[in-house]
């Protein structure tokens, strides 16, 4: 496998991923009747933001985008985002982008990474995470409406770099 920056021809196979992932309304709270360019818009990250995909045999099998988390003073903060294709998933590709962009932050000057809402019952990425070093900071309790599970909190998580 191979994670490198994302070019515009990738989003051919990361849209899919992202349509996957969102209509699945369990992770993220992306609206899924957004159209594919609001979807490439949010997702494709502007500098200094960066976006990657991992590629296996052809084919883009993950994505992720890192940049700061706040502008001006809080600009020295990353933050990210992470998504594997269904078909994918335990193949240890969400760990490979996860350090990846831990590497890519840290080399880019950012002096700590934040994420502000990893969806509760999300346990496969919540467990990644504290094995990458991140700790839950916080819970905003409700914050986020899972489609069979009702309302679930979003962690807040954060790991100097």
């Amino acid at each position: 496998m191979e994670i490198r920056e994302f070019t515009a021809a990738d989003w051919a196979g990361v849209w899919p991923i992202y349509q996957s992932v969102v209509s699945a309304g369990e992770t993220y709270t992306y609206d899924p009747l957004w159209t594919e360019q609001q979807a490439h818009d949010v997702w494709v990250e502007p500098a200094p933001g960066r976006t990657f995909v991992a590629v296996d045999s052809g084919r883009v099998v993950g994505t992720a985008h890192v940049g700061p988390n706040k502008p001006g003073p809080g600009s020295h903060v990353a933050t990210a985002s992470f998504m594997v294709s269904p078909d994918a998933r335990g193949l240890g590709v969400g760990r490979a982008l996860g350090l990846h962009v831990l590497d890519s932050a840290r080399a880019d000057g950012y002096e700590s990474m934040q994420f502000n809402a990893v969806v509760e019952t999300n346990s496969g990425a919540v467990k990644l995470w504290q094995e990458l070093g991140f700790q839950i900071i916080g819970t905003v309790p409700d914050a986020f409406r899972h489609p069979t599970l009702g309302s679930v909190g979003l962690h807040v998580m954060y790991r100097r770099l």
